[in-house]
């Protein structure tokens, strides 16, 4: 395989293993290559042979210590011949010495503990069409209008690294439209939708409480005006899932969220919706 060559995406062909996720059946959102970029631009690996893709991977380091792995994809036709493995690799390199979390596919969960993964709970995607719920907003900001410090010290709470860049194009990407909740001066529930290549998807949905999340959940879907929704849930918290379930979503698909280390502890009862399977 002396003609295969690994390299780092440009900016603009991310869009290739979004294009490659949604062949998959991942649903990428409409505006997910801009802001996947943001994090880690030598993040996204493209593999090509005699100068066609043939692989992708996607290895974004949030910090010194934490980087999250995705778009882990190899050309159907050309599955089997020692590609994968090698743009994995690739990727494993450039996360260095950091602990490394991903989202897998649930069969294979062997393969990613041959190379150091470890089951930390499963995700679980619940997708449906549903109405506007009639609901009151009364206290219902925009996300936008929520000073990004306070928004950033949230997130510290439910993910393990730092991601204010991706949190600043996340929150302002076209499409996207974001929903909080302030009490006491403090941040006690928000969340972002965005426009999908099929539907809506909600992530991430953080309150402190099924009631706060509620409220969010509900002028989320406002926003989008219904439809088709999918919300990813963190297989152990019981009231995201009893949330989920009481607007009507079903579960549609599983991931396994693995990762190759000690992270810091997360109050995973507060997230009610993950905010991407390909980034963590």
């Amino acid at each position: 395989m002396t003609d295969f060559n690994i390299r780092a995406m440009r900016a603009n062909e991310i869009s290739l293993a979004i294009d490659w996720a949604a062949a998959e059946g991942w649903n990428p959102g409409l505006a997910d290559d801009a802001c996947f970029a943001s994090v880690d631009p030598e993040g996204f690996l493209i593999g090509e042979r005699d100068g066609a893709p043939v692989a992708t991977v996607s290895c974004v380091n949030y910090d010194a210590r934490f980087a999250f792995l995705g778009f882990y994809i190899v050309r159907a036709d050309l599955r089997g011949k020692g590609y994968g493995m090698r743009i994995w690799n690739a990727a494993i390199a450039h996360a260095g010495a950091r602990v490394i979390g991903l989202d897998g596919v649930v069969a294979q969960q062997d393969n990613y503990k041959k190379s150091g993964f470890q089951l930390a709970y499963a995700n679980i995607r619940y997708g449906g069409t549903v109405t506007v719920p009639d609901a009151s907003r009364a206290g219902m900001i925009a996300l936008s209008d929520v000073p990004m410090a306070a928004i950033e010290a949230d997130d510290a709470t439910v993910f393990p690294a730092p991601r204010p860049a991706f949190l600043r194009a996340w929150i302002g990407a076209p499409g996207h439209a974001g929903c909080a909740v302030m009490r006491d001066g403090r941040l006690r529930g928000w969340g972002v939708i965005r426009p999908c290549r099929k539907g809506f998807k909600i992530g991430p949905l953080v309150a402190d409480d099924r009631a706060t999340a509620e409220a969010v959940l509900s002028a989320l879907i406002a926003e989008a005006g219904g439809g088709e929704i999918f919300l990813d849930v963190p297989g152990i918290n019981r009231e995201a899932m009893a949330l989920a379930e009481s607007f009507g979503l079903a579960p549609v698909f599983e991931t396994a969220r693995m990762y190759t280390g000690a992270i810091p502890p997360l109050r995973l009862e507060r997230v009610f919706g993950v905010t991407s399977f390909e980034l963590g």
